[in-house]
């Protein structure tokens, strides 16, 4: 072979195997312990986080395509300025999305129909008019609404893309089905066809167990949206999500060394067995973390000794290239006789996810005890809950400290809002900030 035609070959071998790292190199992989060196002899906890970090954005041009399918209530309560921004909001969707992107639309009341039928986004004229002429009237048959939403999406889901279900309502589904555990059922069934769910509350009349239950059971968003004029801004936000995504079919494995018997992942659902925890994501976001914390039971006898690793492997597809790809990585973990050397291993930005995984089982806690009419206890729980979070600011470095801080001015909020009037809006707000935390939803 003539050396230049040899040297040229080389040269675009190596310029193709540079595209293809920095491409594998758009989601990170970091594993640490909050406190990676324990005291020697001592039993205890300790917690594990793997996070994973989607490095690509929107505006790099390099999105993958989109299958959306906007669920409209459209019943009584809707009328006037809430069915109006919920016009607005979907008008808007239809400008986010792009030819390559599925688009439709689902509106019920008394029962569900299609208001504007899936398809590629090409005559945007009449998907406009037929989002325009929509009226609100009638009652709640939410699961219907949803239900056919997953049916209208279904023949174009596609595993490299985005399939999507935003739910919009205002009110109590009163028709079919309403209860959260029928909800979630449903949820568990848009996620088989990879389908997520984004559920979005407007004011104060929906019920947020449901809501979220819904939404979680797909790994979807929630949110809680009290003024109207808030709404487009929500649907905004949640297109961000949508053309971002870089990574599905998330698996995250771990096994966890000798004398650290795993628990719980706290906030997520996890399947333990032995030394080996496996946990599922739907997808990974460009320029977002989304991560699991993992607490481990540590054996007496164990501690003691030199370094000891968790290994991590974490599986997902990479939606633009269509390929498999893999990642794997290590903690470490050991012990000292030193408390001092022990004290000073702290890694703040670990120990304050660990630490809002626990604020948030707190103040889920608490939710649980007002439910049952137990306001003195639920409040004490929160208050409680406002000393843990401001003590573990205190011991970690200001910026790391200073998201505590304001989660702890959250709690101090909801212990005072537990009775009356303001209950209602208060067990909303709390119910999307613990699904936001437990998640690590972007918005």
């Amino acid at each position: 072979m003539p050396i230049l035609m040899f040297c040229v070959i080389s040269s675009l071998i190596l310029f193709l195997l540079s595209l293809s790292g920095a491409h594998a190199a758009e989601v990170t992989l970091k594993a640490g312990f909050a406190q990676p060196v324990l005291p020697e002899g001592e039993a205890g906890h300790a917690y594990l986080r793997v996070s994973l970090d989607g490095l690509a954005a929107e505006s790099e041009g390099r999105r993958v395509p989109a299958n959306v399918l906007l669920v409209i209530d459209k019943s009584g309560s809707m009328q006037g300025a809430r069915i109006e921004q919920a016009k607005d909001a979907a008008l808007m969707a239809v400008e986010r999305l792009g030819e390559r992107d599925v688009l439709g639309v689902v509106a019920y009341s008394d029962e569900a129909f299609v208001l504007s039928p899936a398809a590629r986004l090409r005559n945007t004229d009449a998907v406009r008019q037929d989002i325009r002429r929509l009226r609100a009237d009638g009652r709640t048959a939410l699961y219907a609404g949803v239900a056919l939403g997953i049916r209208e999406l279904k023949p174009f889901v596609d595993p490299y893309a985005v399939n999507r279900i935003i739910l919009l309502s205002d009110g109590l589904a009163n028709v079919g089905p309403s209860s959260p555990k029928e909800l979630e059922g449903l949820g568990v069934e848009a996620a088989r066809e990879n389908i997520t769910v984004t559920t979005i509350g407007l004011g104060l009349g929906y019920n947020e167990d449901l809501m979220t239950r819904l939404a979680l059971a797909s790994d979807g968003n929630h949110a809680f949206v009290e003024d109207p004029d808030d709404l487009v801004d929500i649907f905004n936000q949640e297109f961000g999500d949508v053309l971002s995504a870089i990574g599905s079919d998330v698996e995250i494995i771990i096994e966890c060394p000798d004398g650290f018997h795993p628990l719980r992942a706290l906030g997520r659902d996890a399947k333990i067995e032995g030394q080996k925890v496996r946990l599922n994501m739907s997808k990974i976001y460009g320029k977002q973390e989304k991560y699991v914390v993992l607490e481990l039971d540590v054996a007496k006898a164990e501690a003691r000794g030199a370094s000891k690793a968790a290994n991590v492997q974490v599986n997902y597809t990479d939606m633009a290239s269509k390929e498999k790809r893999s990642l794997s990585g290590k903690a470490d973990i050991r012990f000292t006789q030193d408390p001092r050397e022990a004290k000073a291993s702290v890694d703040g930005e670990v120990m304050a996810s660990v630490t809002r995984q626990i604020a948030t089982e707190n103040n889920e806690k608490a939710v649980s005890l007002r439910d049952n009419g137990k306001i003195d206890e639920a409040k004490k729980v929160l208050k409680e809950n406002v000393d843990y979070l401001n003590h573990q600011a205190d011991a970690l470095p200001t910026a790391t400290g200073a998201a505590l801080r304001e989660l702890s001015k959250k709690n101090e909020a909801d212990a005072d809002n537990l009775t009356g009037q303001n209950w209602e809006r208060q067990r909303k707000v709390m119910r999307a900030q613990q699904y936001k935390d437990k998640t690590q939803q972007k918005y």
